[in-house]
């Protein structure tokens, strides 16, 4: 019997995924989490062969999960999500996971694709793959402009950023103007909803 832990912020889909994957006769549902905190707090306590996870999620991420589970290696972790961004797939793999699928996914494909898992083999949705490696975007931002947007994502103003990063505010706005510019945006919010959007926040 493969051993499945689920969690996902959508009550809803939650109960959905739970009720259709214990109707596999291979397959029983452990338990269900509304956050990758309490995903942990299950995985710890029962064990399970799999952990079946979205992406974004109150209180800790999937891929924040995903990375703390890496590190005992016993669980496999499975993203299943509606996000197909290059970045949230490229610290997937870094972060060990064994499959990454979006949830359009027929039910039948998510029980195959968890039980080729249980295999030992590595499951990602196809578009993924494709844009991942024909080419998909790539962040244009230098170490040091992402270091600045990730500061101003924090809510920190020109002053602050200058402070903790022992700039001058002169080179902060240089800094701001050009990040921007590579963005192709006109404005702070506007720069971190673009990040943010291609998964480009680690």
């Amino acid at each position: 019997m493969i051993r499945i832990v689920i969690a996902e912020d959508q009550r809803m889909l939650l109960g959905a995924l739970a009720s259709l994957l214990n109707l596999e006769p291979d397959m029983e549902i452990v338990g269900t989490a509304n956050n990758g905190e309490e995903a942990l707090t299950l995985v710890h306590r029962h064990k399970p062969d799999i952990c079946l996870m979205d992406i974004e999620m109150p209180i800790k991420s999937g891929l924040d999960a995903a990375e703390e589970l890496k590190i005992n290696g016993d669980c496999k972790v499975i993203i299943l999500t509606t996000f197909a961004r290059t970045g949230y797939f490229e610290r997937a793999l870094k972060g060990g996971v064994r499959g990454y699928l979006l949830k359009d996914s027929p039910i039948e494909e998510l029980a195959d694709s968890i039980r080729s898992v249980m295999l030992g083999r590595r499951i990602f949705a196809a578009e993924l793959v494709d844009e991942a490696y024909g080419g998909g975007e790539e962040n244009p931002l230098t170490e040091r402009e992402k270091e600045v947007l990730g500061l101003i994502a924090d809510g920190k103003n020109t002053k602050e950023i200058a402070g903790e990063l022992y700039l001058t505010t002169g080179t902060v706005r240089n800094y701001i103007s050009v990040i921007l510019d590579k963005l192709n945006v006109s404005n702070r919010i506007e720069a971190i909803m673009r990040f943010k959007e291609k998964g480009w926040f680690k």
